[in-house]
């Protein structure tokens, strides 16, 4: 398979996105949530194609379902998107040096955004939003669990593109193997950037395999500790929402840690989700598991710093919690754990673009160099420097 024709046209077509004005693209974003609105069906229709093709005990299968409500929630975002400040022109630094020339730093897109994703079909919409409002142009690649419902999606940004006059070529979706994933990481002076969105062993093997630049993020094992001064009712409403609101997505909580004086408290903690959830006690064999199911391992700790070092060992960097009433202890288990995001007394369901108030979002980040956690508009856009000057000459 070869896949450099598409390369290129992407590519070409990103340069014409400069010529575009924010509300050019604004109209562009407000057109497509629309169409999402009022074409849903189809949407619907495609997405159920995939749905008939996996098991519904399958944990992949919630995050691959597309609903009315789900789809309501997608367009909302491409719009709360499109009311967003533009990210581009923003002067970042500026200063005058002392031979006269003007140095300023400016914001400006990537260019061409690489995207790899599995079963998730709101990505589809989420990554042109963002890619589209930043002046970048995308390359998709999904998994063949959420084909269909992947091609329905372009197919509909496609028509809204051309009635617009713009060229279908600034988001293009490959086909769903393994070859094309190849192509797309060698896709050097084509691809800017690559961003894989899904399980440890997608991102592994696109971090190993990749002569792209990429961005690493989406896999969580995700930790809440409760602290020996942690409030009951507090802790019970927090550790089910985190487990129990979505399970198949990465800030979903893996590994509840009990302070041992606490120990008598777990049955109270654990009772909102008693029925719902499989519980696991101090089971080591599960310490490094994403479970993206209703299961969730519970382990008694002697200390904080017993908690911490259990999740410098097993934590992804993703989002880790704390419950306590301890200020002081917050504040050090916050100045120690290693994570994008690190919460106290609240739920690590909030690792969120939208929740975070960034519209929609690309994925989280786990790593340090460059963006880290939710990545939304200004994380995909880099920065140029512009020079002016009066005719000075460097000695």
């Amino acid at each position: 398979m070869q896949l450099t024709d598409t390369f290129k046209r992407v590519k070409q077509a990103s340069k014409r996105l400069s010529l575009l004005t924010d509300e050019q693209r604004n109209e562009i974003l407000l057109a497509v949530s629309q169409a999402i609105m009022q074409q849903q069906q189809r949407i619907l229709d495609a997405n159920a194609q995939d749905l008939a093709k996996m098991e519904k005990t399958n944990p992949l299968y919630d995050r691959l379902q597309l609903t009315e409500s789900r789809l309501e929630g997608i367009a909302a975002d491409m719009r709360n998107v499109a009311s967003l400040p533009s990210p581009l022109g923003h002067v970042t630094k500026a200063k005058t040096l002392p031979n006269g020339l003007r140095l300023c730093r400016v914001s400006v897109p990537f260019g061409v955004i690489g995207m790899i994703y599995e079963a998730r079909p709101n990505v589809t919409f989420d990554v042109f939003s963002l890619c589209f409002k930043s002046g970048n142009a995308c390359v998709l690649k999904g998994g063949k669990d959420a084909d269909c419902s992947n091609r329905e999606e372009v197919a509909l940004i496609h028509e809204v593109l051309e009635q617009q006059g713009i060229s279908k070529d600034v988001v293009a979706l490959l086909p769903a193997t393994h070859e094309a994933t190849g192509e797309m990481l060698n896709a050097v002076g084509y691809i800017d950037l690559c961003i894989p969105r899904g399980g440890r062993k997608l991102i592994d093997f696109v971090r190993d395999t990749a002569r792209v630049p990429v961005i690493e993020t989406g896999a969580g094992v995700v930790h809440t500790y409760f602290d020996k001064e942690g409030d009951l009712e507090m802790g019970r409403n927090i550790i089910c929402n985190a487990k129990t609101r979505r399970v198949s997505v990465c800030n979903a909580l893996d590994t509840l840690l009990v302070h041992k004086d606490r120990e008598a408290d777990i049955p109270q903690l654990l009772a909102p989700m008693q029925g719902k959830v499989t519980f696991y006690y101090n089971d080591e064999s599960l310490y490094d598991t994403e479970f993206m199911d209703y299961k969730m391992n519970v382990v008694t700790v002697a200390s904080l710093e017993e908690a911490l070092a259990h999740i410098d060992q097993h934590g992804s960097g993703h989002s880790e919690s704390i419950i306590t009433m301890n200020e002081q202890t917050a504040r050090i288990f916050q100045s120690h754990v290693d994570a994008a995001c690190v919460y106290w007394n609240a739920p690590t369901s909030f690792t969120d673009g939208a929740q975070f108030g960034l519209g929609a979002e690309i994925g989280i980040s786990t790593q340090k160099l460059g963006p880290r956690g939710p990545m939304a508009l200004e994380e995909i856009t880099t920065y140029k420097w512009l020079i002016e000057g009066e005719g000075q000459v460097r000695a």
